[in-house]
């Protein structure tokens, strides 16, 4: 569990790097040693909302880096390679809200284990792969079915794909946290 004042800083940290990539002085941050867990290897999620709607999402599920890289990376995938959305102008970042989801490891699971709102749903079934965080079931007010086949349409697969015995399912839990929590 990230500390207030953890979440705090990598919330700053995101903002910083993008308004940093538009004055056109890019620049990686190195947290203070003191802030423990943005030095342990984590995946994670920047999620980037203008105006309460999704304007990027990208994150890595893999914990190769420290959290504070994947946070500042992710950042700026969610403004500038999400391809659902046109990269993020200078003059949007105001009406920016940022969200960060620094997720758990993933565990193999089943569709009888998945908690709406606790579980985050990782699905594969051969070259296709489509995830949710566990928030957007919430969102939408999803029963679990209606976020199984969400996961399963996001991975390019019809919506039933995961009760296919070749779909592979894999679960997490996600420490979810955005800059008006601490307004």
């Amino acid at each position: 569990m990230l500390t207030n004042e953890e979440k705090i800083y990598c919330l700053k940290l995101a903002r910083k790097t993008l308004e940093s990539y538009f004055a056109g002085k890019p620049k990686k941050e190195t947290p203070p040693e003191a802030y423990v867990h943005l030095w342990e290897k984590r995946g994670a999620f920047v999620t980037l909302l203008k105006e309460g709607h999704l304007r990027g999402c990208i994150g890595i599920l893999e914990p190769l880096y420290p959290l504070y890289e994947v946070i500042q990376e992710m950042a700026l995938s969610a403004a500038f390679k999400d391809p659902r959305f046109p990269p993020l102008r200078k003059e949007e970042l105001p009406l920016i809200e940022i969200e960060i989801s620094v997720l758990s490891p993933l565990k193999k699971g089943s569709v009888e284990e998945i908690e709406v709102g606790k579980h985050g749903v990782y699905i594969i079934k051969g070259f296709y792969k489509g995830i949710l965080l566990p928030q957007v079931p919430l969102e939408y007010g999803w029963d679990k079915k209606t976020f199984l086949e969400h996961v399963c349409l996001k991975a390019g697969l019809d919506p039933d794909c995961y009760k296919d015995p070749e779909t592979e399912i894999y679960l997490f839990t996600a420490e979810v946290f955005k800059e008006s929590d601490f307004s």
